[in-house]
């Protein structure tokens, strides 16, 4: 991954397409694709063989959310191919809810069944899909810093920036700057 650090922590569809960011894309190489799972860890299956089919499947994956979420969140229907896109990711590597005995109780862990690649690939497009089929999509936002593009799901109404330390910042940084250079 280039030297810049993804942003983390938002809806993990909302993640992945801040992948790409004005910087470069954070996910050019299958090395890119596990340091990102890795910051994901808990969120998504376990990455077992990331090579190359596993980060076409996910960079594909971004490109149908990003392109469904950037209508979603202004209230217009998706395109027709983006949201099929997504759903055929999630076929390729379908989810069961497998039941096991942990010695006291019967318990069900959700699991895939494919290839790493599909697995993968399927997780992240189950995530966009619930956060597409979520009505808070509209509230989605564009970070207001002039050279970013990374979205964000704002928990507080007043919250402009992708990141207050990254963006947030620089902004007021410059903001500053400008009050106080000299004539």
């Amino acid at each position: 991954m280039n030297d810049l650090v993804p942003l983390t922590g938002e809806p993990l569809a909302l993640d992945l397409v801040n992948t790409r960011t004005a910087a470069g894309d954070l996910l050019a190489t299958p090395d890119d694709l596990r340091a990102w799972a890795g910051l994901q860890a808990g969120r998504l299956p376990e990455p077992v063989g990331l090579g190359p089919d596993a980060l076409a499947a996910v960079r594909a994956v971004r490109e149908h959310t990003a392109g469904a979420l950037e209508r979603a969140r202004r209230g217009e229907p998706p395109a027709p191919g983006d949201l099929a896109a997504l759903n055929d990711a999630q076929r390729a590597a379908p989810a069961i809810s497998e039941l096991a005995w942990n010695g006291s109780a019967v318990v069900a862990e959700r699991r895939r069944t494919g290839p790493d690649a599909a697995r993968l690939a399927a997780a992240l497009a189950e995530a966009a899909a619930d956060l597409l089929g979520d009505p808070a999509v509209t509230r989605v936002r564009r970070c207001e810093a002039d050279d970013c593009v990374l979205l964000f799901l704002p928990a507080h109404p007043r919250r402009r920036w992708c990141s207050a330390s990254r963006c947030g910042n620089r902004v007021r940084v410059a903001r500053h700057y400008r009050r106080h250079k000299p004539a």
